[in-house]
């Protein structure tokens, strides 16, 4: 078996990802936000009250893990935790104050990130490149639901 050409499509991808991935941990984590925090503080301030169930689904995580993931982020203080006042069996979720300042400071990062991303990028080249993305993603978005 041969080692997979460093230009190639799926090593590019790989690559990106870890980078990506590597420039958004170490400017997250300078304030205390981990993996995974980022996209449930967006949601919340989305959608805030979401139960504990549907921000799983939203997430496409299993409920144990967006548990344990809201223990960490409410002992900081980012969100709070209330069961729904209709139906006890049901445990609510809502962004604090705290939280809507680390959420606006994450998206603060997240552009700073894209920006370096696309440096010596044209306004049309990233236009071109996110219409390409969004079709490798319905792609695989399809493959996934054809092999269900």
């Amino acid at each position: 078996m041969n080692c997979l050409d460093s230009n190639s499509n799926y090593a590019l991808f790989m690559d990106i990802i870890r980078l990506h991935g590597l420039n958004a941990h170490m400017a997250f984590t300078k304030k205390g936000v981990y993996p995974g925090q980022p996209q449930l503080l967006f949601c919340l301030h989305k959608n805030d009250g979401q139960s504990q169930a549907e921000l799983a689904k939203t997430l496409r995580m299993k409920p144990p893990t967006v548990t344990v993931m809201l223990q960490r982020m409410e002992r900081v203080g980012m969100v709070k935790r209330e069961q729904d006042k209709d139906d006890q069996r049901v445990v609510r979720v809502y962004i604090t104050d705290y939280g809507r300042k680390i959420c606006a400071w994450v998206y603060q990062e997240t552009q700073r990130i894209e920006e370096g991303m696309f440096h010596g990028f044209s306004g049309e080249d990233e236009e071109i490149l996110n219409g390409f993305l969004i079709r490798l993603r319905d792609n695989l978005k399809d493959s996934i639901d054809s092999m269900r």
